[in-house]
């Protein structure tokens, strides 16, 4: 398995966010957490191609710029217009590797909104992905097998990713208070505390579950379900509404 990454931008601390953090951003801390994250990727075996930053401030969150799944990858319409341009690059770095397929407006989705399990894609219906979007979705992959499943997005909840996370063998991570359990069928659900909401957002990776530091009761419970949790800061990409799975592309 491999990773594509993108650095952090130089004008990162002018990243999108819903609501302006008490501080500023601090540039160099994220970079110094971007390379924490990157060592970690690479310590749990993974093969990292690094995607150089632009003057784009949201670069660095490449999860939403392509969807990947059985060798196709459908490169998105970000639902901000002000970060559509960020999907060239990672069309430039998938060429030659995968089959390369676009979405043109008036559809928008971030890949963000769209968490895979098994061959089945929840998709969320958010203020930044629209049905055209999830229609496009359906269009690519469901001729290869995915049921594309569309999910009604809390108010105020970014992306589906914001509150559940996918954890491989039809497990994910679903935070209490935010999408109703029965939306998921019979996927087996790993509960966060609503006050821990933000760590539902987790990357796993074989038997490493990457989370945020901060958070124990989801720390302890993705040591319970036989997970090796390792916690990383990630303080400065959450000012700009942003966590771990937003940083990275698995293919």
């Amino acid at each position: 398995m491999r990773a594509l990454v993108r650095d952090v931008s130089p004008s990162f601390a002018n990243a999108l966010c819903a609501v302006p953090p008490d501080q500023p951003i601090d540039l160099e801390l994220a970079r110094h957490q971007h390379n924490e994250y990157n060592l970690t990727l690479l310590e749990a075996g993974l093969s990292v191609t690094f995607v150089a930053a632009t003057d784009a401030p949201d670069c660095c969150f490449i999860e939403d710029t392509a969807v990947i799944a059985s060798n196709v990858a459908l490169i998105t319409r970000p639902g901000a217009q002000e970060r559509r341009d960020e999907v060239l690059a990672t069309a430039r770095a998938l060429e030659g590797a995968l089959q390369i397929v676009r979405m043109d407006a008036p559809a928008t989705l971030d890949g963000g909104d769209v968490m895979r399990v098994g061959k089945t894609m929840f998709v969320g219906r958010s203020a930044r992905t629209n049905q055209a979007g999830i229609d496009r979705l359906a269009e690519v992959f469901a001729p290869l097998g995915y049921r594309v499943v569309p999910v009604v997005m809390p108010a105020g909840v970014l992306h589906l990713k914001s509150v559940c996370a996918p954890l491989g063998d039809d497990r994910i991570t679903l935070a209490d208070g935010s999408i109703p359990r029965e939306t998921f069928g019979d996927v087996q659900v790993l509960r966060v505390p609503v006050e821990e909401t933000y760590a539902a957002n987790c990357l796993a990776i074989g038997e490493r579950a990457i989370c945020a530091k901060g958070y124990p009761r989801t720390r302890d419970a993705l040591a319970a379900a036989g997970f090796e949790p390792v916690e990383l800061d990630t303080s400065e990409f959450r000012k700009a509404d942003g966590a771990l799975t937003c940083l990275s592309i698995l293919l």
